[in-house]
């Protein structure tokens, strides 16, 4: 699983890279990844999710950083 955030800079939402290279919304499942959104036990959570069942996010959309607000 690539977790990944997507978006205009500032309005990036959370991703997951598929074994297609596409970007699926995981935001249905977190509002960002950050502080306890990717604590091990959310992780694990996040794990579970079908990511066949994500809407696929359309387009070519800005990359961001991985995690929000790393120091």
């Amino acid at each position: 699983m690539k977790l990944l955030r997507y978006g205009p800079l500032g309005q990036e939402k959370p991703g997951v890279l598929d074994a297609e290279g596409c970007i699926r919304d995981l935001s249905a499942h977190s509002a960002d990844l950050k502080g306890e959104a990717v604590s091990l036990a959310a992780l694990d959570a996040l794990r579970r999710v079908n990511i066949e069942t994500l809407p696929i996010v359309s387009g070519k959309p800005r990359i961001g950083s991985c995690l929000a607000d790393a120091p």
